[in-house]
């Protein structure tokens, strides 16, 4: 297995396009977007916790209800949520995409992000429609990708490359989303496309699962999204046996799957709103994996430890604080807590209480872009990993005036 260029259309079969159509006012920002397939695929999809959720998403699940989909169309600038049209929007791009391309409209995902409330004009979407499909190429997943983005300040993709029974299959991703991040399901906008077959079943099967290890443990600001959707498309044309039962196969793939999205989750984490690091925790010697799981969430989503990240300040205490709230029975005596990244390691919690360091080498090793927070309960042998990032006061200047 290895990781390759090419985002969602690194599997066969697969073109994509991105235009500046419009909806974006006052932008030069591309903020349309669209993903085919050559023939028909199996699909599935997860989406939003929130009780307020995105005209898009009740759409998409109608039009995948039969474990069917051949297209993605996604505008960025616009959420298309808590408006009284929104349904009726949201099915008129699909009807839209399903005509520029010769397909059934029930055979399209949809997605919108941005500003919630505002009524979408279908208008510039209705006008740019010729020259999104008109554009679509193999290699137009770059572009595809820029048009979902809002605030974002830079591209999030990833691909791999696998085998399954001698056939080389591929999967690739495309990902958006920066703020208004945070476990559970919230994911922003996610597409994923492969060329292996899988049954809309057992495809459903390895997203909902993989959800829980991947973006369930990401969190960026504490806020979850009402649009976030994360769906795959399988079209079967690398030509292996179709997945359709567990076995070593669907092991393979959901590994491969597993690899896009936690590099996806990097990315995101990286790129969070006003950030400076992408803060990775890993826990270690959990009694169980829901201890380990809630533990690495419950310090990633700390604002003091974010803080303290973004200063480059080894408050390790903090770490503990964490641990401590997070609802797991542990023995907080047992505890290590180590801060680590390209500069080095150095223990900094030993038997749940401080010990001696370097606050000098603490500081350079924090100054990297990239920290790892690695605790080791010493309370069993279950592990878990969550992403996030520090707290800026960029944070604050992007927000405040998101809207407006």
């Amino acid at each position: 297995m290895k990781m390759i260029e090419g985002g969602v259309c690194a599997a066969q079969g697969f073109k994509a396009n991105g235009i500046r159509c419009g909806i974006r006012k006052n932008h030069t920002d591309k903020d349309l977007a669209l993903v085919v397939s050559e023939v028909p695929c199996t699909a599935a999809a997860v989406y939003t916790t929130n009780l307020v959720k995105g005209a898009p998403i009740a759409v998409t699940k109608e039009n995948i209800a039969d474990g069917k989909a051949q297209a993605i169309i996604v505008n960025s600038g616009n959420a298309n949520t808590c408006n009284a049209d929104g349904p009726k929007i949201a099915r008129e791009m699909c009807a839209l995409t399903a005509d520029v391309l010769g397909l059934n409209p029930k055979d399209i995902v949809i997605g919108s992000t941005g500003v919630i409330g505002q009524p979408l004009d279908i208008t510039p979407i209705k006008n740019g429609m010729a020259e999104l499909a008109a554009g679509l190429r193999r290699d137009g997943n770059g572009d595809a990708v820029e048009a979902i983005m809002t605030t974002d300040t830079r591209k999030k993709e990833a691909a791999v490359e696998f085998e399954l029974d001698g056939r080389t299959c591929r999967i690739g991703g495309m990902a958006k989303g920066s703020g208004m991040i945070h476990p559970n399901m919230a994911t922003t906008l996610i597409f994923i496309t492969t060329d292996a077959a899988v049954s809309a079943e057992m495809l459903q099967k390895a997203l909902s699962a993989d959800v829980q290890t991947s973006f369930n443990m990401l969190s960026i600001d504490g806020d979850t999204s009402t649009n976030d959707t994360l769906a795959i498309l399988a079209n079967g044309l690398a030509g292996n046996p179709e997945i359709n039962a567990e076995g070593d196969d669907y092991d393979l793939f959901t590994q491969a799957l597993h690899a896009v999205t936690s590099d996806l989750c990097r990315k995101m984490a990286a790129d969070g709103e006003g950030a400076t690091k992408m803060l990775e925790c890993r826990v270690c010697g959990a009694p169980d994996e829901n201890a380990a799981k809630t533990v690495a969430k419950s310090v990633i989503c700390s604002s003091l430890l974010k803080a303290a990240m973004f200063g480059a300040d080894a408050n390790w205490g903090r770490v503990l604080c964490a641990i401590g709230y997070a609802g797991v029975p542990l023995d907080v005596d047992k505890i290590e807590v180590r801060f680590e990244s390209a500069k080095g390691d150095i223990l900094v919690c030993e038997n749940g209480a401080g010990v001696a360091f370097s606050e000098e080498k603490a500081k350079e090793i924090l100054l990297e872009s990239e920290i790892y927070i690695l605790i080791d309960l010493h309370q069993g042998t279950e592990s878990a990993t969550a992403w996030g990032c520090d707290l800026t006061y960029d944070y604050v200047k992007i927000n405040g005036d998101y809207r407006t």
